[in-house]
């Protein structure tokens, strides 16, 4: 009887390592799936970033003869954009507060 429950333990180990090794392939396979994303996108973002130094160039020479300050257009639009964010945070705290505060009604009815 020993010799049967040490060959069905053995089977056992076997039947897990042959679970262990396909589950290890298909991380491997998952891993290589995931690097060529991840060189697709570095593709991509290298051609964007290209195309955006030419786009600039392009800007800066338009913008130099038609006698616009790029840093200040830069400037400004940095400004608009905080400007922009800042009015967005005091419109979701508003919002919050009013929840709150309706919140605070329902509970004290």
């Amino acid at each position: 009887m020993a010799l049967g429950g040490t060959a069905k333990k053995l089977q056992k180990v076997a039947e897990m390592a042959e679970d262990v090794y396909k589950k290890l392939n298909e991380l491997r396979e998952q891993v290589v799936e995931v690097r060529e994303t991840v060189n697709e996108t570095k593709s991509r973002v290298d051609r964007l970033e290209a195309e955006n130094a030419e786009q600039r160039a392009i800007l800066e020479a338009v913008a130099e003869e038609q006698g616009v300050d790029i840093d200040a257009a830069i400037a400004q639009a940095h400004i608009s954009e905080a400007e922009e964010d800042a009015a967005g945070d005091e419109t979701a705290d508003a919002d919050a507060s009013a929840a709150d505060a309706s919140s605070d009604a329902t509970d004290e009815a």
